[in-house]
């Protein structure tokens, strides 16, 4: 999420009927199958969401679980603190996504959804929602589109891409790393590059340390500016269960 302020826009009209579609699939699914709840969290030193901070450099913790079905549907709900720029008043995120994942081959997988990012702590409307979808090749590599016509809050139309990989060295480490770019054209009439590189150990189930490097390039950090855009190391403890 921009740190930065935005114009104030109408509900996407689109993008609810999305939302709302994507639910009445879930419950569809839902009737069909048996569900599993499976759930993470996450202590870090540094909330960073495509190559820029949202905590201003502070610790988060962050907790989700998801919901998923035999055939595929899902929904979950993640949350994390933020902090923005002070005049948002924006403390909390609250994630909601309804998708479906599956299997399209032995190798090929497939996860598509809607985003629904939501501030309710904040005294300007800084919510807004996005399609995604990723494909997963052998499970260790995989590329990510994101289209939304409020990026990031706004009025205006961004996309998003990701191209990551996972290099599994033994059961216990492996390497990340991920390179995105992310089309703002609309929004600030500047668009920015950033990527990552993670070092993982599971340290015992369910738990996982991660180190993360981030960079970005100049574009992001004429749009969010120095303190929150550029080159930062992020620690976390997490888990899955």
């Amino acid at each position: 999420m921009s740190m930065q302020p935005l114009r104030l826009r109408e509900a996407s009209i689109p993008l609810v009927f999305a939302v709302c579609t994507g639910a009445g699939l879930l419950a569809l699914g839902a009737r069909a199958d048996a569900t599993t709840l499976t759930g993470n969290a996450a202590l870090t030193s540094d909330y960073v969401w495509r190559g820029s901070t949202q905590t201003q450099g502070d610790p988060a913790a962050q907790a989700g679980f998801k919901f998923a079905g035999d055939s595929g549907f899902y929904g979950s709900v993640w949350g994390s603190n933020v902090e923005f720029a002070p005049a948002t008043h924006a403390s909390s995120e609250l994630d909601f996504t309804v998708g479906w994942a599956g299997k399209l081959s032995q190798d090929w997988a497939l996860d598509v959804n809607v985003l629904h990012y939501r501030y309710p702590s904040t005294t300007v409307d800084l919510n807004w929602t996005e399609l995604n979808g990723t494909l997963t090749y052998a499970d260790n590599y995989w590329l990510s589109l994101g289209y939304s016509n409020e990026a990031l809050g706004s009025r205006d139309s961004g996309v998003y891409t990701q191209l990551g990989a996972k290099f599994p060295i033994n059961d216990r480490f492996r390497f990340e790393a991920a390179a995105g770019y992310y089309y703002l054209d609309e929004v600030y009439d500047e668009s920015y590059a950033h990527a990552q590189l993670s070092a993982v150990w599971a340290v015992k189930a369910p738990l996982e340390l991660r180190l993360t490097a981030h960079a970005t390039d100049s574009g992001a950090k004429r749009i969010f500016g120095d303190d929150y855009a550029g080159n930062r190391i992020e620690a976390a403890l997490q888990a899955s269960f």
